[in-house]
């Protein structure tokens, strides 16, 4: 692990660690001590990503305040003919399964179905839980312990597609066949690249979830 993934490692404990003591504190003595943690957890990333303080320091009233890990949905639409449902983020120009943050109030396949319509247009309904990847194990670069729960989905043949209400986030969508997924290997989310494959295993038919290690390596 490099220096700087280590420092945000330690920052997101200590986000969990002091959202969780905010929530319960009922001393002010307490709550002043947690916030002056997170004023330092603050310059860790700071530190930790080389972006000016000033930027970060919003975090504190969202995701400072969030304890556990962040978790997200994403879904692997899948048509009969083997096609999967891809877009190229806005944000990065790289390929990857649609999908985002969970929201409070629904289930995790729920907002992998929501995450679908949002970034595509295309109504799905979740049939087999894909897996649960851990952010630490797939290469994402993010400052946060994230918890990401992948679903197949079919496609839903009787609505067409819809214009996009997050189109911004997208710069194209393609159904891409399972053969020709190589051509986009270097194009592709390092995490999204292991997570499609784990798709594609559950479509043939291994029915199995995927989560990783028990045991730290």
């Amino acid at each position: 692990m490099q220096p700087a993934q280590q420092i945000a490692e330690w920052a997101d404990k200590l986000r969990d660690m002091t959202a969780m003591g905010l929530h319960y504190a009922r001393d002010q003595y307490d709550r002043q001590r947690y916030e002056a943690i997170q004023i330092m957890i603050v310059e860790m990333l700071a530190l930790a990503t080389a972006q000016p303080r000033v930027t970060l320091d919003p975090l504190r009233a969202s995701v400072l305040a969030r304890p556990t890990p962040i978790s997200g949905g994403d879904g692997a639409v899948i048509d009969e003919r083997g096609n999967i449902l891809l877009i190229q983020r806005a944000d990065n120009g790289k390929w990857a399964m649609p999908g985002g943050a969970l929201e409070v109030g629904e289930t995790a396949a729920q907002g992998a179905v929501r995450e679908v319509l949002e970034e595509t247009g295309t109504t799905c309904a979740a049939t087999r839980l894909v897996g649960v990847f851990d952010s630490r194990y797939t290469g994402l670069l993010s400052t946060n312990h994230v918890y990401h729960f992948v679903f197949l989905c079919a496609p839903d043949a009787s609505r067409p597609p819809q214009p996009a209400s997050h189109a911004h986030e997208v710069l194209q969508t393609a159904w891409v066949h399972e053969t020709a997924l190589p051509a986009l290997a270097n194009n592709m989310l390092q995490a999204h690249s292991a997570r499609i494959i784990e798709a594609f295993r559950v479509w043939h038919g291994d029915s199995r979830a995927f989560f990783d290690p028990s045991q730290p390596t």
